[in-house]
């Protein structure tokens, strides 16, 4: 389904699969009672992430992007010689993830894009709030235009990776730094305010998001800091001109729904190119689970799209 920003709940289809079913219970086993410490937090993201083994041919490669910490995984028989690199911030609500819990989603981002992926290990909260995970993933941006060059490289996220995507990209324009070929989010966390109408209407559709789980997991991140005005905590409230070719996808049925619809729609208002695709009835950031099979079509897409950019480099 593509820009269907008209949905209604009565419209909204949750998929029923066993599979599917799978996901949501991974999700809901890996997340502790809300008054949990963050480490009970973490250790449930990297415990969820643990049942995706990493294929014995993947290769995987510890590397330093002015000073953060990163991972740059290839797929098996990916290489790099052609220079083109997709750097992927990974999700967590700014509070838990890492690169080593991405490396099975990285290895298959790697093999729909011919490409290394590299993901880096940004500051999280409560530890270190804004906007450290924006100076981290600026230091990881500049080290990789360094490394790549802009008409080599792509950048995405998903969740609050996603957000943290579009945050480099505004920066990137407002600094004046080169910007990279394209980008693409998955399900990506872009209003800490949580004021997307989905945010509230799909709550009990959505089996893990609602909107106090948004603003309550912002607040660690953001403190007592306005979301609106700190747009690079939540990039819906910023300008949308001069960014490059979007991609964006996210499930009908999801909490964070309007935040790409909304996004799409200023890019689209500031003359900016982008394709916004809705995954029916699908878990939050679904493309984690490889065993789903809506999650190998969404990074088909993201392949195609990826690689029809590199092809222009």
């Amino acid at each position: 389904m593509r820009d269907g920003s008209g949905l209604t709940r009565a419209m909204v289809r949750v998929s029923t699969s066993v599979a599917h079913q799978r996901a949501i219970d991974l999700f809901r086993a890996a997340t502790p009672d809300p008054t949990a410490s963050i480490g009970a937090w973490r250790d449930g993201f990297e415990g969820l992430c643990a049942h995706f083994p990493v294929p014995d041919d993947a290769r995987i490669e510890a590397i330093d992007l002015n000073g953060v910490a990163a991972l740059k995984v290839m797929a098996g028989g990916v290489g790099d010689a052609d220079g083109h690199a997709v750097l992927h911030f990974h999700s967590g609500g700014y509070v838990m993830g890492s690169a080593r819990a991405y490396r099975n989603f990285a290895v298959r981002l790697s093999h729909v894009c011919g490409a290394p992926v590299v993901v880096p290990d940004y500051r999280l909260a409560p530890d270190h709030v804004y906007p450290a995970a924006v100076e981290d993933a600026m230091s990881a941006y500049r080290a990789m235009l360094d490394r790549h060059g802009a008409d080599r490289l792509i950048v995405s996220g998903d969740s609050a990776g996603g957000g943290l995507a579009i945050a480099v990209l505004m920066a990137a324009r407002d600094t004046g730094l080169p910007l990279p070929l394209a980008a693409f989010a998955i399900s990506p966390l872009l209003d800490l305010a949580g004021e997307g109408e989905s945010a509230t209407s799909l709550d009990g559709i959505d089996p893990l998001i609602n909107r106090m789980m948004i603003v309550e997991m912002g607040k660690v991140y953001i403190e007592d800091r306005d979301p609106r005005i700190h747009v690079l905590a939540s990039p819906v409230w910023g300008q949308h001109h001069g960014l490059p070719p979007l991609f964006l996808t996210v499930s009908d049925a999801e909490a964070l729904r309007d935040d790409a619809v909304r996004l799409a729609a200023g890019v689209r208002e500031a003359g900016g190119a982008v394709e916004l695709v809705l995954a029916e009835g699908m878990v939050h950031i679904w493309t984690l689970f490889p065993f789903l099979e809506e999650a190998e079509r969404s990074l088909d897409q993201i392949g195609r799209f990826v690689r029809g950019h590199f092809a222009t480099a």
